[in-house]
């Protein structure tokens, strides 16, 4: 029976490890809401480390005056069911999941959000589409 016991122990730690294991590991770009006019809208990226940790980060260049504003935050471990992303040079906080391809806008619990913004150019006539963008390499 003890040996039971171990054994269903260790599938359920080796299941737990499997699902937490972020689906890719490099740098990637992303794009969920488009911008609007102004001084420059900040391209945001995602950089997840071979260890999990996953960092966020965005270079923005004013048009105005071609200054370049940047940050990178650690986010912590890669968490498949939402993620907290803080940036301070803007007191930005906004809540993410991705998966191998997709990133999605969520709510604090992982909820993806909706919103009007998020409908692709190609769909103006609809109304609150979710809120993802694809990862770019």
């Amino acid at each position: 029976m003890k040996h039971f016991l171990g054994i269903v122990l260790v599938c359920i730690c080796m299941m737990s490890y499997a699902q937490s294991k972020a689906p890719f590991t490099g740098k990637r770009d992303f794009v969920i809401e488009d911008g609007t006019n102004g001084s420059g809208t900040p391209a945001y990226y995602l950089d997840v480390k071979s260890n999990g940790n996953v960092y966020f980060g965005f270079i923005q260049v004013n048009q105005a005056d071609g200054k370049e504003t940047k940050e990178e935050v650690n986010a912590g471990k890669y968490n498949p069911k939402v993620m907290k992303v803080h940036f301070k040079t803007y007191n930005e906080t906004f809540y993410v999941k991705f998966d191998k391809d997709t990133i999605y806008l969520t709510d604090e619990k992982g909820t993806v959000k909706k919103s009007d913004g998020c409908c692709p150019v190609s769909e103006q006539a609809k109304l609150n589409c979710p809120c993802s963008g694809k990862l770019y390499r």
